[in-house]
């Protein structure tokens, strides 16, 4: 069962007998771009009728780049933006050279941490998935005149060599007219005949404006910082929930990244977030704990390299090499299948806020 959605105030009109085409409320809308970096990238649009609109990046693991919110964007996008898909760079640090940044970037699927090699292979950062292009299997269209105000956006990425392992990666992107929410279903299943070993992180990017000085970073759980000899910002001596101006210690590669057991509600979900009470916006994240565990909150504060990462993984991104010295890692065994859900939804009604902020600190 899905989590409970808060409605927001939008999308609300009396649409009924004034529209003939679905596409005046929302839908999913295809092209490909045509120029720059990203030429020949099939992407999808998709439009709730909210005001939140996002691009799926269909050649680059069925991940999201663009999000806004009316006329906010809510997204962190990188120098790079959108790039064609690089599947054969999977060694040392060539995907930052592609990474987009993006509402989410998939990490995985067998790996996710940094550069690594031992006797098991070698592994390039964070892995394959986000460089691989989906094979469609449906587009599935709102019809609001008929009452069906769903649609959804299916595909299948197969991240697989020759003697293994074989991993498919199963996406459904769904979402609702009149709702804004971003509703995301995973299916990882491991196509070889011998056990896989495996591993997931969402990368959630949040940017300005919703990212901006003051904005609220919500969520609870035991944490520590993961690099405990280097610590400016994770620290209970500093307030790490609220966004700070941007950092002279942050140009370059400066960052700061914390490690969290999330707590969770009485039906195992996970809920955590963003604030921002200027603009009047909240975005909440929710995952089921049996399927992702983990929880990282990495922060970037450069100057205009302006981030905030919330990112649930079935791992700590230690690496492959380390999850399985601590007998930590993830084998899925051949025809085995682990199924991922991940929801999001944008609030602008004061009353709805509200009751998430107070929802979650009762139960921190």
């Amino acid at each position: 069962m899905a989590a409970p959605m808060l409605n927001t105030s939008a999308g609300k009109q009396q649409w009924q007998d004034k529209i003939v085409n679905a596409a005046q409320l929302g839908g999913i809308e295809t092209s490909v771009i045509d120029n720059g970096p990203g030429r020949g990238t099939r992407i999808a649009w998709i439009n709730t009728g909210t005001g939140l609109r996002y691009k799926v990046v269909i050649d680059r693991g069925m991940d999201i780049a663009d999000a806004f919110f009316n006329q906010h964007s809510i997204a962190w996008l990188s120098h790079a933006g959108i790039t064609s898909p690089q599947p054969f760079s999977n060694t040392g640090l060539d995907w930052l050279r592609t990474f987009g940044g993006g509402l989410i970037t998939t990490c995985g699927l067998s790996h996710v941490g940094g550069p690594e090699t031992d006797e098991h292979g070698q592994r390039g950062l964070h892995g394959q998935i986000s460089n691989i292009a989906a094979q469609i299997e449906s587009i599935v269209q709102p019809d609001p005149l008929t009452g069906k105000m769903e649609m959804s956006i299916t595909g299948t990425m197969k991240q697989t060599q020759l003697f293994g392992p074989c991993l498919e990666l199963r996406r459904t992107i769904s979402a609702t007219i009149g709702k804004a929410t971003i509703s995301i279903h995973d299916e990882v299943i491991n196509r070889g005949n011998t056990p896989a070993p495996h591993m997931l992180l969402y990368h959630c990017n949040f940017g300005w404006p919703l990212v901006d000085e003051g904005t609220d970073i919500i969520w609870q759980g035991q944490w520590q910082p993961r690099d405990k000899d280097h610590v400016q910002i994770f620290s209970n001596k500093n307030d790490f929930r609220k966004c700070p101006a941007p950092l002279d210690s942050h140009l370059g590669n400066g960052e700061e990244v914390a490690f969290i057991d999330p707590v969770m509600d009485a039906a195992g979900w996970c809920v955590c977030g963003l604030h921002n009470a200027k603009i009047g916006i909240a975005l909440v994240v929710r995952f089921q704990k049996i399927q992702l565990p983990k929880l990282i909150n990495w922060q970037h504060w450069g100057k205009n390299d302006y981030v905030v990462g919330i990112e649930p993984a079935s791992n700590f991104p230690i690496g492959q090499a380390k999850a399985r010295e601590q007998k930590e890692l993830i084998f899925l065994q051949p025809g085995e299948t682990r199924t991922y859900d991940l929801e999001m939804e944008v609030l602008d009604n004061k009353e709805n806020i509200d009751i998430f902020l107070n929802d979650l600190t009762k139960a921190n």
